[in-house]
Protein backbone atom coordinates (compact mmCIF):
# COMPACT_ATOMS: atom_id res chain seq x y z
CA UNK A 1 0.00 0.00 0.00
CA UNK A 2 1.06 3.51 -0.65
CA UNK A 3 -0.44 6.58 -0.37
CA UNK A 4 -2.58 6.68 -2.84
CA UNK A 5 -4.05 2.69 -2.39
CA UNK A 6 -8.32 3.38 -2.29
CA UNK A 7 -9.39 1.20 0.59
CA UNK A 8 -12.73 0.23 -0.73
CA UNK A 9 -15.55 0.54 1.95
CA UNK A 10 -19.10 -1.30 1.39
CA UNK A 11 -21.70 1.17 1.54
CA UNK A 12 -24.63 -0.48 3.07
CA UNK A 13 -28.32 0.68 1.78
CA UNK A 14 -29.28 2.03 5.25
CA UNK A 15 -26.37 4.13 5.55
CA UNK A 16 -27.53 6.24 2.01
CA UNK A 17 -30.51 9.13 2.71
CA UNK A 18 -31.12 11.01 -0.22
CA UNK A 19 -28.46 9.87 -2.23
CA UNK A 20 -26.25 11.31 0.48
CA UNK A 21 -24.03 8.60 2.26
CA UNK A 22 -23.90 9.04 6.01
CA UNK A 23 -21.03 9.01 8.15
CA UNK A 24 -22.42 5.54 9.66
CA UNK A 25 -20.76 4.06 6.92
CA UNK A 26 -17.25 5.00 8.24
CA UNK A 27 -18.14 4.16 11.13
CA UNK A 28 -16.26 0.99 12.98
CA UNK A 29 -18.76 -1.08 15.75
CA UNK A 30 -17.26 -1.95 18.42
CA UNK A 31 -18.24 -5.59 18.27
CA UNK A 32 -15.34 -5.67 15.50
CA UNK A 33 -12.58 -4.21 17.82
CA UNK A 34 -13.18 -0.56 16.28
CA UNK A 35 -11.54 -1.49 13.26
CA UNK A 36 -13.10 -0.87 9.89
CA UNK A 37 -13.32 -3.38 7.33
CA UNK A 38 -12.03 -2.24 3.72
CA UNK A 39 -10.76 -3.78 0.35
CA UNK A 40 -6.94 -2.42 -0.23
CA UNK A 41 -7.35 -1.25 -3.82
CA UNK A 42 -4.33 -2.54 -5.06
CA UNK A 43 -5.54 -5.84 -5.26
CA UNK A 44 -8.77 -5.67 -6.58
CA UNK A 45 -11.33 -3.34 -8.24
CA UNK A 46 -14.72 -1.46 -6.75
CA UNK A 47 -17.27 -3.61 -8.65
CA UNK A 48 -15.04 -6.65 -7.74
CA UNK A 49 -14.77 -5.90 -4.10
CA UNK A 50 -18.78 -5.28 -4.41
CA UNK A 51 -19.42 -8.97 -6.59
CA UNK A 52 -17.30 -10.09 -3.62
CA UNK A 53 -19.16 -8.83 -0.94
CA UNK A 54 -22.67 -9.51 -2.57
CA UNK A 55 -23.36 -12.16 -4.11
CA UNK A 56 -20.09 -14.49 -2.51
CA UNK A 57 -21.20 -13.36 1.21
CA UNK A 58 -24.69 -12.81 0.50
CA UNK A 59 -24.21 -9.14 2.17
CA UNK A 60 -25.92 -5.68 1.32
CA UNK A 61 -24.03 -3.09 -0.52
CA UNK A 62 -25.76 0.10 -2.38
CA UNK A 63 -22.37 0.44 -3.67
CA UNK A 64 -18.32 0.85 -3.04
CA UNK A 65 -16.57 4.70 -1.96
CA UNK A 66 -13.11 4.78 -0.44
CA UNK A 67 -10.34 6.65 1.16
CA UNK A 68 -7.11 6.60 0.65
CA UNK A 69 -4.34 5.57 3.18
CA UNK A 70 -3.41 9.76 2.56
CA UNK A 71 -6.40 10.23 3.61
CA UNK A 72 -6.09 7.76 7.03
CA UNK A 73 -2.53 8.93 7.66
CA UNK A 74 -3.48 12.36 7.84
CA UNK A 75 -6.32 11.98 10.53
CA UNK A 76 -4.05 9.43 12.48
CA UNK A 77 -5.50 6.57 11.49
CA UNK A 78 -3.49 3.42 11.31
CA UNK A 79 -4.44 1.07 8.43
CA UNK A 80 -2.87 -2.67 7.70
CA UNK A 81 -3.94 -5.60 5.64
CA UNK A 82 -5.68 -8.38 7.18
CA UNK A 83 -5.63 -11.27 4.86
CA UNK A 84 -7.74 -13.79 7.63
CA UNK A 85 -10.88 -13.30 5.84
CA UNK A 86 -9.64 -13.18 2.80
CA UNK A 87 -6.36 -11.84 0.96
CA UNK A 88 -7.82 -8.63 -0.06
CA UNK A 89 -8.93 -7.62 3.26
CA UNK A 90 -7.47 -4.50 5.48
CA UNK A 91 -8.71 -2.55 8.52
CA UNK A 92 -8.69 0.97 9.69
CA UNK A 93 -7.89 0.84 13.23
CA UNK A 94 -9.92 3.53 15.31
CA UNK A 95 -8.29 1.93 18.22
CA UNK A 96 -6.85 5.31 19.79
CA UNK A 97 -10.44 6.88 19.57
CA UNK A 98 -13.14 8.06 22.27
CA UNK A 99 -16.45 7.82 20.96
CA UNK A 100 -16.78 11.46 20.51
CA UNK A 101 -13.53 11.26 18.09
CA UNK A 102 -14.59 8.67 16.35
CA UNK A 103 -17.79 10.48 15.47
CA UNK A 104 -15.37 13.56 14.44
CA UNK A 105 -12.64 10.94 12.16
CA UNK A 106 -16.04 9.29 10.30
CA UNK A 107 -17.26 12.36 8.91
CA UNK A 108 -13.92 13.17 7.64
CA UNK A 109 -13.49 10.04 5.62
CA UNK A 110 -16.91 10.42 4.84
CA UNK A 111 -16.58 13.51 3.00
CA UNK A 112 -13.29 12.74 1.28
CA UNK A 113 -14.58 9.51 -0.15
CA UNK A 114 -17.95 11.68 -1.31
CA UNK A 115 -15.68 14.20 -2.87
CA UNK A 116 -14.19 11.01 -4.52
CA UNK A 117 -17.77 10.01 -5.32
CA UNK A 118 -19.38 6.55 -6.14
CA UNK A 119 -16.51 4.17 -7.46
CA UNK A 120 -18.99 1.84 -7.97
CA UNK A 121 -22.81 1.28 -7.18
CA UNK A 122 -25.41 -1.18 -7.51
CA UNK A 123 -27.80 -1.12 -10.57
CA UNK A 124 -30.99 -1.12 -8.11
CA UNK A 125 -29.69 2.01 -6.48
CA UNK A 126 -29.02 4.09 -9.23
Amino acid sequence: MNDETLLLRQIHPRFVQRDRVTSQAFTPRSTDANRLSVYDGDQIQPAAAWRHYTPRQSLESAGVMAVTLADCTVLDLPVRPDPAPFPEHAVIDFGGFGRNAISRVAKRLRDAASRRGWLHRAAAVR
